[in-house]
């Protein structure tokens, strides 16, 4: 049992069940005992890893992808260049390699990072030092400008509240009580949801559907200033347009762990429900919801493959084909990541994205 499990378990005896929300904030972001405010968790020795870990590739295509949308319209002088939770900084460091050669770009640029982690943050600012990074603990610090901003598996670990559906337009939320001295599941009485209330007919009795709050503020937060000064936001992360079913999950290790056990000791994530984010995004225009694989392909992963291919070898060789494969094929990351963007209304399209739905 950790120290956080005991903590816990005594706000609990104290005040009842708790969210799912209250408990992924307290696991992830605790002080003391927040998963991602003590370790650096990516890579072989930590519990996940992410594309930008995987191949430089990545990094340096969504690089690529933000200038074009900046000379798309018009090459603004002056633009605040974001990432939230930028993790190591690989993805910032391989896009900004990439774009050393578009005239202006980097002059243009002031670097802004969105980071809660202090064990995170330092690694960006050692692997971004050459463009002095300010940092955020919050997407509304971020100065204003034309904005061109990216976010990579962020949305996936901002907390959500799950919902049950009952009788009705009836919903009850998931709590996470106590029993025998162990964390456990339990539902909260019956009640009408207004955000769920467009739910309701197409949702049958048993299932399960998730909201992110935060995710939405943010998202509106960034749309709004989009639309107000310019630029693009491209948000890549797994999920689908809509919430259905639970997906909650923990990571520790690299392999699923049970959520409820040893709290703050694993990665706690759920699918990113893509539509919500657009509607809250309004006036921002959203693009259509687009597979990881098919965008990178647009972008041309596979002739940037074949490049670096070159001069490599041996196991080198069969690394740098499995790192591609990972990225697009449908069967590993290429179909259950998605990219979504968003630019403002009237704007030029961006590169490798189709228009996207009118959202009520």
């Amino acid at each position: 049992m950790t120290a956080l499990c005991d903590r816990l378990l005594a706000r609990i005896a104290r005040t009842g069940p708790m969210s799912l929300a209250e408990y992924m904030a307290d696991c992830l972001l605790h002080p003391d005992h927040g998963y991602y405010t003590t370790r650096d968790p990516l890579g072989a020795k930590g519990d996940f890893t992410t594309a930008p870990e995987i191949s430089q590739m990545f990094g340096e295509l969504i690089g690529l992808w933000l200038a074009q949308v900046w000379l798309d319209q018009g090459a603004p002088a002056r633009i605040v260049l974001a990432e939230l939770g930028p993790g190591r900084g690989s993805l910032m460091a391989d896009a900004l390699r990439a774009t050393r050669g578009v005239p202006g770009f980097h002059a243009a640029l002031s670097l802004h990072l969105v980071e809660a982690s202090p064990s995170l943050r330092a690694l960006q600012a050692r692997a971004l030092a050459g463009f002095a990074p300010c940092f955020h603990a919050n997407v509304a610090d971020l100065p204003d400008g034309p904005i061109y901003l990216v976010a990579n598996e962020f949305f996936d670990a901002l907390p959500i509240r799950q919902f049950q559906k009952g009788q009705g337009a009836e919903w009850h939320e998931r709590m996470i009580g106590a029993q025998d001295g162990r964390l456990t599941w339990g539902l909260a009485p019956a009640s009408p949801i207004a955000a769920l209330a467009r739910r309701a007919d197409s949702v049958t009795q048993g299932q399960i559907v998730e909201t992110c709050t935060p995710a939405e503020a943010i998202a509106g937060d960034i749309g709004r200033r989009v639309a107000s000064h310019g630029g693009a936001a491209l948000i890549v992360d797994y999920g689908d347009w809509e919430s259905l079913g639970d997906t909650f999950q923990a990571l520790r290790a690299h392999a699923p762990a049970d959520p409820l056990e040893a709290p703050g000791t694993a990665d706690l994530t759920a699918h990113v429900a893509f539509g919500p984010l657009a509607r809250a995004a309004q006036p921002a225009r959203a693009s259509a919801l687009t597979p990881q694989g098919v965008f990178l392909e647009r972008l041309g992963i596979t002739a940037r493959a074949r490049v670096l291919a070159q001069n490599l070898a041996g196991p080198a060789l069969e690394s740098h084909v499995a790192a591609h494969k990972r990225l697009t094929h449908p069967a590993q990351m290429g179909h259950l990541f998605k990219t979504l963007a968003l630019t403002p209304e009237g704007s030029p399209l961006p590169p490798a994205l189709d228009p996207g739905p009118t959202c009520p």
